[in-house]
C-alpha cells in the first residue's frame, strides 16, 4: 500500500498545477521547472544534512557549523562547501592579508561573515543587511560557531560609514543585488579608495553595471572579474548512488543569470 503524500508534495504538487493552468506557455514551464528544481534542492539538502550533519565540508569554512537555512539561494552548495567556488582564492587571499575590519554588506544569514570572523580570529566583522530575518539568522549562526561578540550585526551601511576604511585595513563584501551601483561610489563615499572591494555585480538590473563599477576605482585599484563555476569535487562518494540532475541540483546556487563578481584591491 502506497504512503499518503506528505504535505510538503501536496503543497508542491499544487503550486506546478497552478503554473501550468492556462493556455500553453514557454513561461510557465519555466516558473514550473524553476519551482521544482527548488523543491529537490531543498530535498536534498535534507538527506545531505541527515547524511553528514550540519559542518560545512570543505572549502575556506570548512569546520563551521551552518545549522540555519540560507536566507536566500541554495543550503546544500554551502554545506558541500563550494557555493560560489570561483570566489574560494580571493577568500583565501583575504584572509592572508589579515585584515583588521572586514565590512560584509548584504550579509544575509552570515555564510561569509560568520565564516570569516572563524578564520580571522582578531578582526572585526561587520555584518550588515536590510532584512531583519536575516539579521536573526546571522546572530544565530555567531552564535553557534562562538563569534557572536566578533560578529557586529546591523541594518543598512551608508555612503559616510565607509570613513572608518581611511583608519583601518579594511576588506568590503558586498553583495545588495544591483544596490551596489549607488552603493559604491567613490565620489559620495572617499573611504571606498581606502579599502579592497569584493562586490557581486548584478548586470540584469541596470545595463553596463559591472564595467561602470570597475571604471570608477580604475585608477586606484587593481581589478579581476571572476565569474561563475561549479565545482563538482568535494561531493561525497555516497552522492554516486543519485542522479546526475540531484548531484547538480546540490550545487546549483539558484541564479537566474550572471553575477560577476569583481575583486578590487587598492593600489
Amino acid at each position: 500500500m502506497a504512503k499518503p503524500p506528505t504535505a510538503l508534495t501536496t503543497t508542491a504538487t499544487k503550486t506546478v498545477q497552478d503554473f501550468l493552468q492556462g493556455p500553453a506557455s514557454v513561461q510557465n514551464l519555466q516558473r514550473a521547472l524553476r519551482y521544482l528544481a527548488k523543491w529537490r534542492a531543498e530535498l536534498m539538502s535534507n538527506t545531505f544534512e541527515h547524511r553528514e550533519g550540519s559542518g560545512v565540508l570543505s572549502g575556506p569554512f570548512a569546520g563551521m557549523d551552518y545549522a540555519v537555512r540560507a536566507s536566500e539561494g541554495s543550503r546544500t552548495a554551502r554545506l558541500v562547501g563550494v557555493y560560489e567556488a570561483s570566489l574560494h582564492p580571493v577568500i583565501e587571499a583575504i584572509i592572508a592579508k589579515a585584515p583588521e575590519v572586514i565590512v560584509d554588506i548584504g550579509s544575509a544569514e552570515g555564510y561569509y561573515a560568520v565564516g570569516m570572523a572563524r578564520r580571522l580570529p582578531n578582526a572585526r566583522i561587520l555584518a550588515r543587511d536590510a532584512n531583519p530575518k536575516a539579521q536573526e539568522l546571522c546572530r544565530k549562526l555567531a552564535s553557534l560557531n562562538g563569534v557572536a561578540d566578533q560578529v557586529e550585526v546591523g541594518g543598512l551601511f551608508g555612503h559616510a560609514d565607509f570613513a572608518l576604511c581611511q583608519s583601518a585595513r579594511t576588506v568590503v563584501i558586498c553583495d545588495i543585488e544591483g544596490g551596489e551601483d549607488a552603493l559604491l561610489d567613490p565620489v559620495a563615499a572617499p573611504g571606498l579608495l581606502h579599502a579592497d572591494i569584493l562586490v557581486e555585480c548584478h548586470p540584469a538590473t541596470a545595463r553596463g553595471l559591472t564595467e561602470r563599477i570597475a571604471a570608477r576605482f580604475a585608477a586606484t585599484h587593481r581589478i579581476t572579474q571572476l565569474d561563475r563555476k561549479l565545482d563538482d569535487a568535494a561531493l561525497p562518494e555516497w552522492m554516486h548512488d543519485y542522479s546526475d540532475l540531484d548531484r547538480l541540483l546540490s550545487l546549483w546556487e539558484w541564479r537566474g543569470g550572471p553575477t560577476p563578481w569583481l575583486w578590487m584591491e587598492k593600489l
